[in-house]
């Protein structure tokens, strides 16, 4: 754990400690400290607090980099959140991904360059990069604009691929993971990043097939519902969006093939205005697939689904739509294309061709004949029974009146060649209710003027034998001849025309081989078709006569076939009873017999797999020991060869067993033998190494005395030469400066008054100055005096006040003395009156109190000093008004003294009363307010006496039981 996190446990502290870490430039530490808290177990109750930490940790992320650290704290906080408040969730997510995309964006927009669509965003490195990165390493370059845009834009793809990861199949983050997914596709939109846009599309798919396997996960989002059903159509059809606007045409196919599988599994169609996307991009994929035939049914699916549902749909739109159906339908090719590789690519044909008919919403059986479902004729026969020849453009009609119905061997394609100039330069503006954004005729013509050629050419060899190559030149005016060669070829590599095209002689031969051409194989059906059409020209039945007749033979043939149909089932219900039975019987000894058979072979067997399981056990520890000793031994060859520079020569047969412990003594004494020899060579190296230095040295000592020597003489002269060098400069020097100075003395009148001026003029600023600052010290000192004089003023009326707050004080102190020293006497004075009334004579309990305290009174009267009040008046003793005194035992008021019980004497308020004592600032004393007085003068009334008797004339207190109330509360 770090070690900013045991002081932080709380999240309201890591925010504050993650602060200071950012002040200081420690942004790793806080990004620690506050995954910590996000991470912490006893952080799993979602506070408002958590989600504050949660836009600091993702803010610090982003700055750092830290996509797994951040993946981790979202899942943390995605569990924290799931069942408490998803919109908090949503929140942190959507400002991870604006922090991201800004970092991105803001990179790229500081360098002005854009993302390199060959860079793939999930690469480490790759080699050129780690090679311009160790270039820049030694020469310290500049980071360029590759270097920091391309880590944040990856830094963004790995934001959403976390995110994608975070969030799947769970169906309380399904709008949130729709929202990704969709600022996902937009980033490859915007960006161009093909590689990205596919891997989305795979794990989208990978996502739904888990949701689709696993139907036990928890959380699992309900694919029953309408809600979740629009979401995932949604996410679909916006992949399909972006796929095509990227080109990305495979992508695009897998796409809708998603959106049909989806709606297979979900039984239920989307919106219309989705369908109608659905098939507009259909059209595209066919188209660019060079699938001519589906694109044409699915040009027609689009105009029937508009029409329908569209109810905004414009008559140009209409129009648009129509022509498309036209144009599109008379680009399909007029024959079947033969495949190249035979039977198996013609079965795999057909299952393409099923899985097209499927994806526009056609049926087709295994038993039936994709041509039987969907081809040109149909199509065709389908466009003019719903009447939409007279719906589409006329230039489109025209030209479809031309290719399709007239018969113009010798000029089609230049009739034909004036509609197409006319389309070309033709646009149908289209309103933002259709589902095509655009419709021109110039993604049709080059198919249409291919099939022009061969439409020509077909209806040439109906009418001649043959034709000069220059004559089919002159008649096609919009192709080169080589491009219309290619075309012919095709159409007669797939049996649609016979033609030889001789280059020797210049000319074209209409005279095929009919046996070649399968013509002899359809000559009979063709010639009964075509007989029984003349037939019914001829002779034309009317709809009575057929009607009548018709009428008589069913009625027959319904009444026979309705008896056989009744004898047949009398037979057929007797044989299927019998059959039934005999089954029965056959089928439960059969069951017997196999129930007992599975028993014992599953015993065999059973018994079987055991005995071979525990040989393979053996065979393979066995084995596994073998081949460890075998590789160890190798390795210990290998080594000591390697060490001894030597090949491995030694070669393992099977079977053969090498013992290792042979080998590494081998090896050891390889060692020493070659730590030996090289140390013998050490040695006889340095010692022929140090004769040939000393040699060297003995050699070298007088050739280096007499350079020596004749550097000295060289280091004189030039010394001698530097010197005069030297002295002549310093003289010029000399020489130019005395000069100088005599050009110069001229002036020195002339800065003597410049200096005086400006030294007058100084002195005049510095006096104006000194007597405007000595004009200032002179104003703040008086303030200052008076402000000393205000605040001595302010003292002496403030000590004024406190001695008249005393005086008035003390003689409210002294009134209350004197009236308590008044009601001190009048209380003595009336006690004395009441002593004076008192029964006498045969009152026992009068005369035992009498004997018992009365003396004590007197003495303690004699003795005390006076006290704030008598000890059978009420107590007083709390009244802040009256004196500071408590009382007596029992009362709470009086003296500072205060009284007690007899002799004893303690402080106010002391053990035996709670409610009484001094005055001060406690509330007053209730005292003996609600008891009655006292009925004699001992202080107990009419109360029996003690028990234990006063014999020796002392006090003895009163039992616990005879005490009065601790509180001074009344005991009525």
């Amino acid at each position: 754990m770090s070690r900013y996190v045991g002081n932080f446990a709380r999240p309201e502290n890591a925010i504050k400690r993650a602060e200071e870490l950012i002040n200081v430039g420690q942004k790793q530490a806080a990004l620690q400290a506050l995954h910590e808290i996000v991470t912490n177990r006893r952080n799993r109750t979602w506070t408002k607090v958590l989600e504050e930490v949660m836009f600091k940790y993702v803010e610090l992320c982003v700055e750092l980099k830290k996509g797994r650290l951040c993946k981790d704290g979202l899942m943390q906080y995605r569990n924290t959140c799931l069942l408490v408040n998803v919109q908090s969730l949503e929140e942190v997510v959507k400002r991870f991904l604006k922090l991201s995309t800004e970092k991105a964006e803001s990179a790229q927009e500081e360098f002005g360059s854009t993302l390199d669509a060959g860079v793939d965003l999930e690469s480490e490195f790759t080699p050129e990069a780690l090679l311009m990165k160790a270039y820049e390493l030694d020469h310290e370059a500049e980071p360029t604009a590759a270097e920091v845009v391309t880590p944040w834009f990856k830094f963004l793809w790995e934001t959403y691929r976390n995110l994608l990861d975070i969030l799947r199949n769970n169906n309380k983050l399904e709008a949130l993971y729709a929202m990704v997914v969709k600022d996902a596709l937009n980033f490859c939109l915007k960006h161009k990043r093909t590689t990205e846009f596919r891997r989305v599309c795979d794990l989208l798919r990978s996502h739904l097939n888990n949701m689709i396997k696993y139907k036990d996960m928890r959380d699992r989002p309900d694919l029953t519902l309408p809600e979740t059903q629009s979401l995932y159509m949604e996410v679909r059809f916006e992949q399909l969006k972006a796929a095509t606007t990227l080109e990305m045409w495979q992508e695009a196919f897998r796409s809708v093939e998603d959106i049909h599988g989806l709606m297979l599994m979900l039984r239920r169609s989307p919106k219309p205005q989705m369908m109608a996307l659905y098939f507009a991009k259909l059209t595209e994929i066919f188209w660019v697939g060079k699938n001519y035939l589906h694109a044409a049914y699915a040009w027609m699916k689009l105009y029937s689904v508009s029409k329908m549902y569209n109810r905004s749909l414009t008559p140009e739109d209409e129009r648009a739509l129509a022509s498309g159906v036209v144009l599109a339908a008379m680009s399909i090719t007029p024959y079947k294309e033969k495949s190249m590789f035979g039977e198996l690519d013609s079965e795999q044909q057909l299952d393409r061709d099923s899985r097209m008919a499927s994806l526009l919403g056609y049926f087709v059986d295994s038993n039936r004949n994709v041509d039987d479902v969907l081809s040109r004729d149909l199509l065709v026969a389908e466009i003019k029974r719903s009447g939409l020849l007279n719906k589409v453009d006329d230039d489109v009609k025209n030209l479809y009146a031309l290719m399709e119905q007239s018969f113009s061997p010798l000029d089609l394609c230049k009739r034909a060649d004036a509609l197409f100039n006319i389309l070309e330069g033709t646009q149908i503006e289209v309103s933002e209710a259709s589902p095509v954004s655009s419709f021109n005729f110039n993604s049709f013509l080059p198919r249409l003027r291919a099939l022009g050629i061969v439409r020509m050419v077909h209806q040439q060899s109906k009418v001649f034998q043959s034709m000069k190559i220059d004559s089919l030149k002159s008649s096609v005016p919009f192709m080169p001849y080589h491009e219309v060669e290619r075309i012919l070829v095709q159409a007669i590599r797939n049996d649609y025309i016979a033609v030889k095209i001789d280059h020797a002689s210049g000319s074209m031969h209409f005279v095929g081989d009919r046996l070649e051409t399968g013509f002899i194989k359809t000559h009979l059906t063709r010639a009964a078709r075509l007989l029984q059409e003349g037939m019914s020209k001829i002779a034309p039945k009317t709809p009575a006569t057929g009607a009548r007749v018709l009428g008589t033979e069913l009625r027959a043939a319904v009444e026979a076939e309705h008896k056989r149909a009744l004898a047949r089932k009398v037979v057929i219900e007797r044989r299927k009873e019998e059959a039934e039975r005999a089954a029965a019987e056959k089928e439960k000894a059969e069951e017997a017999a196999r129930l007992a058979a599975q028993r014992k072979h599953e015993a065999n067997e059973a018994k079987r797999l055991e005995q071979e399981a525990r040989t393979r056990e053996e065979a393979r520890i066995r084995a596994e020991m073998e081949e460890k000793e075998k590789q160890e031994a190798l390795e210990l060859l290998a080594e000591q060869a390697k060490r001894t520079g030597k090949k491995m020569t030694t070669t393992l047969e099977d079977g053969v067993v090498l013992d290792k412990r042979a080998i590494m003594q081998e090896a050891i004494q390889e060692q020493i033998k070659a730590r030996q020899e090289q140390e013998r060579a050490l040695n006889a190296l340095a010692k022929r190494m140090d004769h040939v230095e000393r040699a060297k040295r003995e050699e070298s000592i007088p050739l280096i005395e007499k350079a020596y020597n004749e550097r000295s003489v060289d280091d004189e002269k030039y010394h001698a030469d530097q010197q005069v060098a030297m002295a002549a400069k310093h003289r010029a020097k000399w020489e130019a400066e005395v000069v100088e100075k005599q050009r110069l003395a001229r002036m020195s009148t002339s800065r003597a008054e410049f200096a005086r001026a400006i030294m007058l003029r100084r002195a005049e600023e510095f006096a104006a100055r000194e007597q405007e600052h000595l004009v200032k010290l002179e104003k703040a000192k008086k303030q200052k005096e008076a402000a000393r004089l205000l605040q001595a003023k302010k003292d002496y009326i403030k000590r004024l006040q406190d001695i008249e707050a005393a005086i008035k004080h003390e003689k409210r102190e002294a009134d209350r003395a004197a009236q308590a020293e008044k009601r001190r006497q009048q209380e003595e004075e009336e006690a004395a009156r009441r002593a004076k009334e008192q029964p006498r004579g045969d009152d026992r309990w009068g005369a035992f109190a009498s004997a018992a305290f009365g003396d004590r009174s007197d003495d303690r009267r004699r003795e005390e000093p006076p006290r704030g009040g008598s000890r059978w008046e009420p107590s007083r003793g709390g009244d802040r008004d009256g004196g500071r005194g408590g009382g007596d035992r029992w009362s709470g008021g009086g003296d500072r003294g205060g009284g007690g019980f007899g002799d004893r004497r303690e402080p106010s308020g002391g053990r035996w009363e709670r409610g009484g004592g001094g005055g001060g600032d406690r509330p007053p004393s209730r005292g003996f307010e609600d008891r009655p007085p006292s009925r004699g003068p001992g202080g107990f009334g009419d109360r029996p006496p003690s028990r234990s008797g006063d014999d020796d004339g002392k006090y003895r207190p009163p039992r616990r039981d005879d005490r009065p109330p601790s509180r001074g509360g009344s005991r009525w």
